[in-house]
């Protein structure tokens, strides 16, 4: 999504006359003697010559040290996670820099107004960004609350007035927007269900009447999501082993595809992703299978929201709890977290949605055990990951179907974060 600010060119350019007015300043300072300099030249020539070789000195070195700081790698976007910290609830924010690293921005986490749980959500989606990218959506777990907080120019977060509104359920775990829709995935017992809302120009969630799904008790929603063009909407019953599938009506209303909810292909299906250059397309991860035994499932989704097996799907994952799902802008790779091996599985994507596995890629801190949720930047150069476990956000370059992970990785979250999804702009 683009971000509403200053474009990775423009802060180069701003960045760069800082630089350059900094150094000017510097020279100037260090090569113009003070009125005590003046009086201490009067005294002898000796003292003349050791204060020339000073203030020479003085000018190389202040300008150089200017010099570089112009070279460091600016800022071109955010980075946002809901921290789900038990009590008031807060986003972890980063600053995004064009080499792909991350920077806790001055403030590092601003509040949502709403409440966490201080544990692991088990979700996909927990944060989103709105479609015109003013507005980012969290999940406020621990008060069953959805809140809408202004993304800044700076990339700092302001709550929206009368931005926290009820989630329509318990425990809401995921959210997914299009346009101006939203839907939530509420998990808890005795509220378990599927709602919607509006999101109008002012930041305000509206719900939608009759929007409601409800799901049995133990369903377990893990991720609720819609399709490239808005037309169909999907969802995760981890519980269950169970696929939702719905057509979005023009007043933002579900109707359940014929069939649905549809078996998964292995269980445990938890996260899901469409193709962003084929909204037929439709790839699910199961989490359950056991050690070694994960699997990702590729899907047709047709006009009524039916789901077909494409291939041989299910496509083995041979790692252990592949949970979170991400796929390449270009719709040809396709990345899967695997919480329980500490690792990310690549495959590329043919044409027709089948999968093939190129490898598993490490993620370093702490055997990666316990890494989540992961998002592509804008430009599909990085996927950062949510590590849960450790409260950080893995880097790692991206080449086509390879991951790399940067030197640094991970950074640090305040202290009590346990982060449940992740968003890039």
């Amino acid at each position: 999504m683009r971000f509403p600010s200053r474009s990775g060119a423009d802060r180069e350019r701003l960045t760069t006359a800082r630089g350059t007015a900094a150094l000017t300043s510097a020279a100037a300072a260090a090569v113009a003697p003070s009125s005590n300099a003046i009086r201490i030249l009067k005294r002898s020539r000796s003292s003349q010559v050791l204060l020339v070789i000073a203030a020479t000195a003085a000018a190389v070195a202040i300008p150089a040290a200017a010099y570089a700081s112009t070279k460091a790698s600016p800022v071109v976007g955010h980075v946002y996670v809901d921290d789900n910290t038990a009590g008031t609830n807060t986003i972890g924010a980063f600053d995004r820099h064009a080499d792909g690293t991350l920077t806790p921005e001055t403030e590092p986490s601003f509040t949502t107004g709403g409440a966490g749980t201080g544990a692991g959500l088990a979700s996909q989606g927990a944060i989103q960004i709105s479609a015109d990218g003013r507005f980012l959506i969290a999940v406020d777990a621990g008060s069953n609350q959805i809140s809408v907080l202004r993304i800044e120019p700076d990339g700092s977060l302001s709550l929206v007035r009368h931005g926290v509104v009820s989630s329509g359920g318990v425990l809401p775990v995921s959210v997914a927007v299009h346009g101006d829709l939203v839907y939530v995935a509420n998990v808890g017992s005795g509220g378990s269900n599927y709602t919607g809302f509006r999101l109008n120009p002012q930041g305000h969630l509206r719900p939608i009447p009759g929007s409601t799904i409800a799901l049995p008790s133990g369903s377990q929603p893990g991720d609720v999501l819609f399709n490239g063009d808005g037309t169909r909407l999907a969802g995760t019953r981890v519980g269950t082993s169970q696929i939702d599938s719905f057509t979005v009506r023009p007043n933002g209303r579900l109707t359940a595809a014929p069939g649905s909810p549809f078996p998964a292909q292995d269980p445990g299906p938890f996260g899901s992703e469409f193709r962003p250059t084929d909204p037929d397309q439709l790839f699910v991860s199961n989490a359950h299978g056991g050690t070694g035994a994960g699997t990702v499932s590729a899907f047709s989704d047709a006009a009524d929201g039916t789901l077909s097996s494409i291939g041989s799907s299910p496509f083995p994952d041979l790692q252990t709890a592949p949970c979170w799902v991400e796929i390449s802008h270009d719709g040809q790779f396709l990345f899967t977290v695997n919480t329980g091996s500490g690792t990310i599985s690549r495959y590329s994507i043919a044409s027709s949605g089948a999968l093939t596995r190129l490898g598993s890629t490490q993620v370093g801190a702490t055997g990666g055990v316990g890494a989540v949720d992961a998002r592509l930047s804008p430009d599909g150069g990085f996927l950062y990951v949510d590590e849960s476990r450790i409260g950080a956000v893995g880097e790692f370059a991206v080449s086509g179907g390879n991951l790399t992970e940067l030197t640094g990785s991970p950074v640090s979250l305040p202290a009590g974060a346990t982060p449940a999804g992740i968003v890039v702009n």
